[in-house]
Formats: C-alpha cells, structure tokens, sequence
C-alpha cells in the first residue's frame, strides 16, 4: 500500500475518531475515488503516491467548482462546506506554487522553446510540454496555460 493512501486512511480513523464528521466524510469520498480507480479497467492494481496524488487533486478541484457553483446559485451554506472540505484534501497535496514562481518556470520553458525555434503565440504546445514536468501538480493547468499565454503574448 502506497504511504500517502495510508495516511488517508489513518488520518480517517483518527477522525472518526474524534467525531470531526466534516473531515471524516471528505476522506471516506476520497478514498473511495481511489478504490474505484484501483480496480477501474481489466485488472485490479495498487496505485502510486503519483496517482494517488492526482486523485486527491481531482477531488479538490471538485470541490472548488462545486463551490463556486453553490455561490453563483446563492446556496453559502454548502459553498462554504465545499471550501472546506477543499482545505482538507489541500493538505494531502504539494504546496501550490505562487504566482512569481509560475512566472519564473514558464519564462525559462519560453526561453527554452525559443532556443529550439519555437516563438509567438504558435509556440504554445512547445512551452507546454516543456513547463508541464516541472511544474507537477504544483499548479493547476489552466492557470498554467494562462501564465504561458500571457508570456508568448507579451
């Protein structure tokens, strides 16, 4: 079993435990994602913390759409327990990266990308391939290619 898959389920334990209904039921949610996914396709397998991680990102950003979603449909209440639950699942993840070193990191794919031929706003695809391993489930990818557009236009 991977270590971070563990840790979901001792920190589930832990709050059921202490009657922390909120925490409990976002990790029962999430762990139940990643049994699905385990057994998704021909065979069952065991997950790495990799995948274990883009699960739980999956997961977070559900919840943030959720929110966001609850909010416009004037339902707080629920848009705050979807923010919540995102907080919980926030901690299972990489810190996110700042907006300065996002910047930082496609600057360097632009710089990159440049030097093997590719520029302007065509060279999209290129700086892609090149920031995405760097960056890692440490930014979500809209953001990415926003930061991306942002420097191939500017």
């Amino acid at each position: 079993m991977t270590t971070l898959k563990t840790r979901l389920q001792d920190d589930l334990t832990a709050a059921i435990r202490a009657r922390d209904e909120l925490r409990s039921a976002t990790l029962r949610l999430t762990l139940t994602a990643i049994q699905k996914e385990e057994v998704a396709g021909e065979s069952a397998r065991e997950l790495s913390d990799a995948e274990v991680e883009k699960i739980i990102a999956r997961e977070a950003k559900k919840r943030r759409e959720a929110a966001d979603a609850f909010a416009k449909g004037g339902r707080t209440e629920q848009a705050e327990r979807e923010r919540a639950e995102g907080e919980v699942l926030a901690e299972y993840l990489p810190k996110q990266l700042t907006d300065e070193e996002l910047d930082a990191l496609v600057a360097e794919a632009v710089a990159e990308a440049k030097a093997a031929g590719a520029e302007g706003p065509k060279a999209m695809g290129a700086v892609m391939k090149i920031v995405n391993p760097k960056v890692a489930g440490r930014a979500e990818g809209g953001r990415v290619a926003a930061a991306v557009k942002k420097r191939l236009a500017g």
